[in-house]
C-alpha cells in the first residue's frame, strides 16, 4: 500500500528536515506494539529519532509535530506516552484523527526538524498560559514560524470557547494574530494553512470567517474533513508564516477568494492543496491523480521550480483501497526524486474528489 513505502523518509532542504509519516514498525517493517498505543507512540518517535540523527538533527531540534491518531480515545495515553520525549520546549503540534492505512497501526506521526546549532526559539505571548498538552503553540526559525494546530480556546485561561464553526474559526484567527504578533508578524506573513473539519457542511460558513483575515493574497491551503481530538471542537487550523519576501504564485485557475495556489517566501514555495475531480474522471482516482499533479506542475513551473524540488508531499485520499493506483502516478510525477510524504484517509470539499495533494517545494 500507498502508506507502507514512502519513497523516502527525509529530505533535508532549505534549513528544515522534513521526515515521511512514521509508524510503528520493526526494523524488518512489520508492525510493533500491539494494541498498546503508549507502546506504538514511544515506537514511532524512537524511529524519528534515529532518521533526525542521522541527518544531523536530534528530537530537541524538531520544530512541528503532526499526529495522525487512529482513535480520539487514545489521545490521553498517546500523550503521556509522548511528553517523555520532550520534558521541555516541546514542538508545536497538531493532531487530528485519521486512519494512516495499515491495519493496526494506531498512530502514525510527520516531522520537521531544524540542523543542530540552527535558531529554535519558543515563542509564547507573556498573558498566555503554557498549554497543557505538551506542545509549545509556537516555533520560530530563521524566518519561519510554525503554529500548533490551533482550536476554539481562551489561551489566556486554558478554557474551551463554545459556539458554531464561525465562532470556533475566529477564536482560532484571533490566536494566531496574537502569536504572530509575539513573533513580530500578522496574518499578512501567513503562507500556509491547513484547515481540518469535523463536518464538510461547515466548508462555506468557515470560510466566511477565514477569509475576512486576508483581504488580498490568502495563503496556501487544504482544507479536508477530519476527526479531531476533542469532539467540542469542529474545527481546527495549522499555521506556517514567514516574514521573508512573499509572492503569490498563480497557475491559470479563476482566483480564489480562500486561497493562493501557490505562496513563495524566500527560497520556499507552499502549495495548495490541489484536486484533479472533473464530470469525467469522478470515479477514476489515477486520472484524478494525474490531473492533481498537472496542476501542481503548472504551480512549481510559475515559480521556476521542478518537481525535483519538492520536499515534502501531503496526500489525502478518500479511500485507501486505491493508494495503489495513487502511487503508480505519484512515482510517475516524481521519479527518482521522491520528496517525504505523508497519506492519511480524509474527506473532501469536493463530493467528486478522490484525492487532494499539498506540496512543499525548496529552491536548492
Amino acid at each position: 500500500m500507498l502508506t507502507q513505502m514512502p519513497p523516502k523518509d527525509v529530505a533535508d532542504a532549505g534549513g528544515f528536515i522534513y521526515l515521511s509519516n512514521t509508524l510503528a514498525l520493526d526494523d524488518g517493517g512489520a508492525l510493533v506494539g500491539g494494541g498498546d498505543i503508549a507502546a506504538q507512540t514511544r515506537r514511532v518517535i524512537e524511529r524519528t529519532r534515529v532518521t533526525l540523527e542521522a541527518a544531523g538533527s536530534s528530537l530537541d531540534r524538531v520544530v512541528a509535530v503532526t499526529v495522525y491518531l487512529k482513535s480520539a480515545s487514545d489521545f490521553a495515553a498517546m500523550n503521556e506516552a509522548y511528553r517523555v520525549f520532550w520534558p521541555e520546549a516541546p514542538p508545536t503540534r497538531t493532531t487530528i484523527i485519521a486512519d494512516v492505512g495499515l491495519p493496526g497501526a494506531l498512530v502514525g506521526m510527520a516531522m520537521i526538524g531544524v540542523p543542530r546549532g540552527a535558531e529554535r526559539a519558543v515563542i509564547h505571548p507573556s498573558a498566555w498560559k503554557a498549554s497543557p498538552n505538551p506542545y509549545s503553540y509556537a516555533i520560530k526559525s530563521g524566518d519561519t514560524l510554525f503554529l500548533s494546530g490551533l482550536v476554539s480556546r481562551n489561551a489566556r485561561e486554558n478554557s474551551v470557547v463554545a459556539g458554531d464553526v464561525r465562532t470556533q474559526t475566529k477564536v482560532i484567527m484571533d490566536s494566531a494574530g496574537e502569536l504572530l504578533q509575539a513573533a513580530g508578524m500578522t496574518h499578512a506573513n501567513i503562507v500556509s494553512a491547513r484547515v481540518f473539519l469535523t463536518d464538510t457542511a461547515t466548508f462555506q460558513r468557515m470560510n466566511e470567517v477565514y477569509r475576512s483575515y486576508f483581504p488580498t493574497a490568502p495563503p496556501a491551503r487544504a482544507t479536508v474533513q477530519s476527526g479531531l481530538a476533542g469532539d467540542q471542537y469542529g474545527v481546527e487550523i495549522t499555521i506556517v508564516a514567514s516574514s521573508a519576501k512573499r509572492d503569490v504564485i498563480t497557475d491559470g485557475r479563476p482566483p480564489n477568494p480562500n486561497l493562493s495556489p501557490g505562496i513563495r517566501a524566500g527560497s520556499r514555495l507552499y502549495l495548495s492543496g490541489a484536486l484533479g475531480n472533473t464530470p469525467e474522471n469522478k470515479r477514476d482516482v489515477a486520472a484524478q491523480t494525474r490531473e492533481t499533479f498537472a496542476k501542481l506542475e503548472r504551480a512549481l513551473s510559475a515559480a521556476g521550480l521542478t518537481p525535483a524540488d519538492v520536499v515534502d508531499a501531503l496526500v489525502y485520499v478518500t479511500d485507501l483501497t486505491s493508494a495503489p493506483e495513487v502511487e503508480r502516478e505519484y512515482r510517475a510525477f516524481f521519479g527518482s526524486s521522491t520528496p517525504a510524504r505523508t497519506v492519511v484517509r480524509s474527506g473532501l470539499m469536493s463530493g467528486d474528489g478522490l484525492v487532494e495533494i499539498m506540496l512543499t517545494a525548496v529552491k536548492r
